[in-house]
């Protein structure tokens, strides 16, 4: 065997070498033609380089099967992945007297002010069919639906502005002044005329004590007390017209222009020996407020310095703010409890204060006088009025006293009295929060509202100014056996 020819086992080392080279089967069916579906770097640098004149071949946009996934997901943009039901419902009720599909057919635009008017559907209708409908529907409903659109105005007539001129249909009169509050920025609807007045102090509205002449616009029903304007009590001598809550949510929904802002109501201030503190919030839409009453409360008071302390000689009613129900119920007996638990003083005439000292060494303990003061369960709790949207949180603590002339720091035990209302939408002093408040509804229970069933008042204002919650409380009501029996009964004195 000459050198030149290769051995067996060489043979069958470059047969091997030369299969591993060789590219399989598969591959070269995906490569017929020459082509190549990925880049060989092997052989790159052996393929010639094209010339510069030569155009390189155009990239396609997108791959034919991103091109079909893009096609197929703009026509199905409206339809559900996992229900195949289209989302837009005015599509669907349109499309239902369409005979051939139309990609170009699309909802109703309400918002165009060029689409075509709908006057001459309306004028397709008798007169008298228009009288018949209205005749079902109330009379602010039917001024409302003849003042909707000049040409039901041609066919029903003034004859339903005129009904809303008699006595008997003043709260229908009421109702359809408010629909048009939004077109009249200058002027407040004034409930005891059933009139729009110009506002005299535009944008500069402050709320002063009851006693004090606050007139908001000129009204010759101001000065009558048979027909006053609606107010609610906030504490005593001070008051909360309804047009003070009109012009803070009418700024809320309309703009500035229209009222006042929320945070310009809030005061504070002292009298007969109490000190209270207002602050108001708006929460979908309605407007929240919160009292806080305190008063420096001695220990061991008698029934009848508990009365003096709490209650006003003027009308009987509490110092602190409280709601219409506020004689029902256990908020005045739970208010006595919490001054019983006022800390009293230690006697140290003679050997008492040797006598002390001995059973605090005794028992281990220290007396402090400005210690935390602790309720029972009775007067703990939480109180919401379960005939309005209020509630009540009673507390014993240390104040500063800074009426004290002996001079210093001087710390006292006084009673803190913290309400949280609802008064409503600002839309009528009809509403079910502002009459409920007042005492003139009985239609609410706070513990069945969807507004408040699972969360209180005081939960829903602390967190719009507060990361910090309050202190974990039960929420109990105010009349829980739901007697009422107003002045009639004992406790509430």
């Amino acid at each position: 065997m000459s050198a030149e020819s290769p051995g067996p086992k060489q043979s069958g080392f470059k047969s091997f070498f030369s299969n591993a080279l060789r590219p399989k089967k598969s591959r070269q069916t995906l490569r017929k033609g020459g082509s190549r579906s990925m880049t060989d770097l092997r052989l790159s640098s052996t393929r010639p380089s094209t010339s510069a004149d030569e155009p390189l071949p155009p990239m396609p946009d997108l791959a034919p099967l991103q091109a079909h996934r893009a096609k197929y997901q703009q026509a199905h943009a409206n339809l559900d992945t996992q229900l195949g039901e289209r989302r837009d419902y005015t599509t669907i009720i349109h499309s239902l007297g369409v005979l051939e599909p139309d990609d170009t057919y699309g909802p109703a635009d309400i918002n165009n002010e060029y689409r075509d008017p709908g006057e001459a559907d309306i004028a397709k209708l008798p007169p008298h069919l228009w009288a018949q409908i209205a005749s079902f529907l109330n009379p602010c409903d039917a001024a409302c639906l003849a003042i909707s659109t000049i040409t039901l105005y041609r066919r029903l007539g003034p004859r339903y502005f005129l009904t809303l001129e008699a006595p008997k249909n003043a709260q229908h009169r009421l109702d359809f002044l408010v629909t048009i509050d939004q077109t009249l920025p200058h002027h407040l609807l004034c409930f005891p005329c059933g009139i729009y007045h110009r506002r005299t102090s535009e944008g500069s509205e402050r709320l002063k004590p009851a006693h004090i002449i606050n007139p908001l616009f000129v009204c010759p029903e101001a000065t009558n007390s048979l027909n006053p304007p609606p107010r609610h009590r906030i504490t005593h001598g001070r008051s909360l017209p309804f047009a003070f809550v009109q012009l803070i949510l009418r700024a809320h929904r309309f703009g500035s222009s229209y009222g006042i802002p929320v945070d310009s109501m809030g005061r504070r201030w002292t009298r007969d020996g109490w000190s209270h503190t207002t602050r108001y919030l708006i929460h979908d839409g309605r407007l929240l407020m919160r009292v806080v009453s305190q008063t420096f409360a001695e220990p061991d008071l008698p029934r009848s310095s508990q009365r003096i302390l709490l209650h006003s000689r003027e009308d009987y009613w509490p110092y602190f703010s409280a709601c219409a129900h506020w004689r029902d119920g256990e908020l005045m007996p739970a208010c006595r409890c919490a001054l019983d638990h006022v800390p009293s003083r230690r006697s140290s005439g003679g050997l008492q204060d040797l006598e002390h000292k001995v059973k605090d060494k005794w028992s281990g303990k220290r007396f402090d006088p400005n210690a935390l003061t602790s309720l029972c369960g009775f007067c703990k709790p939480m109180r919401r009025c379960p005939e309005c949207p209020s509630e009540y949180l009673l507390e014993v603590k240390l104040s500063e006293d800074r009426t004290d002339m002996r001079g210093g720091v001087v710390f006292r035990q006084a009673i803190v009295v913290t309400r949280w209302t609802d008064l409503g939408d600002g839309t009528s002093p009809t509403g079910i929060e502002w009459a409920s408040v007042n005492g003139f509804s009985d239609k609410y229970d706070s513990f069945t509202h969807p507004n408040y069933a699972k969360r209180g008042i005081a939960s829903i204002f602390e967190a719009a100014f507060t990361a910090d919650t309050l202190p974990g409380q039960r929420m109990i009501s105010m009349n829980p056996k739901k007697k009422k029996l107003g002045e009639q009964g004992h406790e509430w004195y």
